[in-house]
């Protein structure tokens, strides 16, 4: 699944002194199309929480290639890399409108047993089952 992406327009509380995107917030719009693609697979924060799991970011790294400055509508890419193990990949990549990339976003993460507060070994399998619409996640 590559196609998946959400829009967002910086907002003028989101800059720095420079007056572009405050480094900080790529993460949080970052964030934001993550849980974007669960609620999209059919995975609410919700059904979650009563399944006693919780996907953990175990590394994050972003690649910062054109300011972003207030008003400008970016798009925000969402795409699974699921492997072996206990860890899955994530790519995502911050786009202008215009299709200038102006981030580019790896990380590594999990799934976390809530009450063991440990990584489930086949988070890809568990994100099958809850979800309604596993293919967004490209299960």
């Amino acid at each position: 699944m590559s196609g998946f992406s959400v829009q967002v327009v910086v907002r003028g509380y989101e800059t720095d002194t420079q007056g572009h995107l405050n480094q900080a917030v790529y993460l949080q719009y970052a964030e934001h199309a993550r849980w974007s693609i669960l609620q999209e697979a059919g995975i609410r924060q919700s059904d979650m929480v009563e399944a006693g799991v919780g996907p953990v970011v175990l590394e994050t790294t972003i690649r910062y290639l054109r300011e972003l400055r207030a008003g400008d509508a970016v798009g925000v890419t969402c795409v699974f890399d699921w492997g072996q193990g206990k860890s899955f990949r994530i790519t995502q990549t911050i786009t202008k409108a215009d299709g200038t990339v102006a981030a580019e976003l790896t990380s590594a993460g999990g799934l976390l047993d809530l009450k063991e507060r440990r990584l489930l070994p086949d988070p890809a399998a568990r994100f099958k089952a809850l979800a309604s619409a596993p293919d967004v996640l490209g299960l």
